[in-house]
């Protein structure tokens, strides 16, 4: 049992391409592609009030580190590098979402699109985020 798992090793090694496709160099960007699918998704489905400004950073600083550790590894993780550059395309736009709708006008639109006023009770809960 040993030796066919020894052969069947050496046969997958001794192709590069097979070699790359059973390595984590391949599916650990392929697993974190989640993250960057999940970003596009949310930027086209989901109202900017469900956003959260914390995490928006935390995951553009989270993508930007990545993407800086991917060309400095060797080899060099390309796969890696773009998984983490359409997340830090997709966050930085939920950030602007973000910015929009809490602080640039957003918020007081869609309540008075709604009929209500901002400093009613009912327009403070309107205003609060959700929970």
């Amino acid at each position: 049992m040993a030796a066919a798992i020894k052969a069947l090793n050496a046969k997958i090694r001794a192709n590069k391409y097979l070699d790359y496709f059973c390595s984590t160099h391949f599916w650990g960007p392929a697993s974190n592609f989640g993250i960057p699918i999940a970003a596009v998704l949310d930027i086209t489905r989901k109202d900017p009030e469900v956003i959260s400004g914390k995490m928006t950073t935390a995951l553009v600083i989270y993508s930007a580190v990545f993407m800086r550790y991917s060309l400095a590894v060797t080899p060099k993780n390309y796969l890696l590098f773009g998984c983490h550059f359409v997340n830090e395309c997709a966050q930085l736009a939920q950030g602007y979402r973000y910015i929009q709708y809490f602080h640039n006008g957003g918020l007081e639109a869609k309540m008075a699109a709604q009929g209500v006023e901002t400093g009613t009770e009912a327009g403070k809960a309107v205003a609060e985020p959700a929970k």
